[in-house]
């Protein structure tokens, strides 16, 4: 058996400080993100009950945040694959594909968590209303996007890569046409945060902005997480790639 130098192979990884640094990050973000979780959950309790939904309205509290963590994640998809686009970097495309993976999670809790308030608003669960339809188009876009990068796999050709990363970037075409289309076409759906609609009782506030707080450090934990991994994963295939070039098939 032939013994293999691991000092001869250039590892991409960086010195061990940083890897502490970065896991003392994550420690820290992981604990803020579960105590802003839990007081949201509190005053999500406390804050008062609609009169005319009752407790479903208290849905809204995950609905919209998850809506903006939706946002963050697609236009971080976008962004990362410009980037790619423009540098080739696998950093960026690492965290171009974790931007996608943690929009489509939340836009599936948005589309899941729309038609149990709808079906109390409005009656049914599913209206074509123009902020779902356009909401549901996005997901579908960074779906295909996530399936086109799945199915390549770390690695993939620069055709696939860079067809995977224009459609990120067609993607994101789609979230202003989502923001403004309640104003634009005049949908079902309400806007009840901007002064065209209904309001909120002053005492659901805290509970909604801390909410967003919530939901933004959450976001922002998955996506360092998920990045993280995916860029370990480039690493991996590019160590096999090294050992399969000098003679190590069975690596």
């Amino acid at each position: 058996m032939t013994a293999i130098s691991t000092s001869s192979l250039a590892t991409p990884t960086g010195p061990t400080s940083n890897s502490a640094k970065s896991g003392g990050f994550i420690a820290l973000w992981s604990a803020l993100t579960g105590a802003l979780l839990v007081t949201a959950l509190v005053l999500i309790y406390r804050a008062p009950v609609e009169l005319q939904m009752g407790i479903s309205q208290k849905i809204f509290y995950f609905h919209v945040p998850s809506a903006y963590a939706m946002y963050i994640g697609f236009f971080t998809a976008a962004i990362g694959s410009a980037i790619y686009l423009i540098k080739g970097s696998d950093r960026a495309e690492s965290v171009a594909i974790a931007g996608a993976e943690v929009g489509v999670l939340f836009c599936i809790v948005v589309l899941t968590s729309g038609p149990l308030w709808a079906r109390k608003a409005w009656g049914v669960w599913w209206t074509w209303d123009p902020r779902l339809t356009t909401t549901l188009l996005a997901g579908m876009v960074f779906l295909a996007y996530l399936m086109l990068r799945g199915f390549a796999g770390p690695n993939a050709g620069a055709t696939e890569r860079k067809f995977a990363a224009g459609l990120a970037i067609f993607g994101i075409l789609d979230l202003p046409i989502i923001h403004y289309s309640v104003q634009r076409w005049r949908g079902q759906h309400p806007t009840v945060i901007t002064n065209k609609g209904g309001g909120l009782d002053p005492g659901m506030y805290p509970a909604l902005y801390v909410s967003f707080a919530a939901f933004t450090a959450l976001v922002v934990l998955l996506l360092v997480l998920r990045s993280r991994q995916e860029r370990l994963a480039f690493q991996v295939e590019g160590l096999r790639q090294t050992l399969s070039e000098r003679g190590y098939d069975e690596v």
